[in-house]
């Protein structure tokens, strides 16, 4: 089976930099305090932040998965384009790896729209049950929402 990729696009009433910024620059930091039932912490394993660094992403208890691994491919600031690639972790038994690209921009109304590129790699012989990746993807948008909602409701944060 080939690779299985998904395109999401989306809106956001919030202004491209900030969601950047919170989403994707202090997201190591963001997330665990703004969803300690899900994220125990997250921790730079290998790198400085920019293409090459490892992070570690720890998870509570319950949730299933105990941690994955991504390595950022891509971070250009000025464009607001990140790239990483989950690389090992728990429910990783099925794929080689999986690799986001994610774009936002300014729309005319003072928010952003953005572009999500999901590629899943399958290991040799595996087919992927596409109804778990939705799954998982609904997971994703879950947390894009509630750090959405943070950001709507705290307006000087991230400005």
């Amino acid at each position: 089976m080939g690779v299985i990729t998904f395109t999401e696009e989306f809106t956001s009433p919030v202004p491209a930099g900030r969601l950047f910024k919170a989403f994707v620059l202090d997201f190591d930091n963001l997330l665990p305090k703004l969803m300690p039932q899900a994220f125990k912490s997250i921790e730079t394993i290998k790198g400085d932040g920019g293409p090459g660094t490892i992070k570690k992403l720890n998870f509570t208890e319950g949730d299933g998965a105990k941690y994955l691994k991504h390595r950022i491919d891509a971070l250009d600031k000025e464009k607001m384009i990140y790239n990483y690639t989950l690389i090992e972790g728990d429910g990783m038994d099925k794929v080689e790896s999986v690799s986001y690209e994610i774009k936002y921009e300014a729309s005319p109304d003072g928010g952003c729209k953005g572009t999500s590129v999901n590629k899943y790699y399958p290991k040799p012989g595996v087919k992927l049950d596409e109804e778990k990746i939705k799954e998982a993807r609904a997971k994703a948008m879950g947390i894009y929402k509630a750090v959405e909602a943070y950001l709507l409701t705290n307006p000087d944060v991230y400005a």
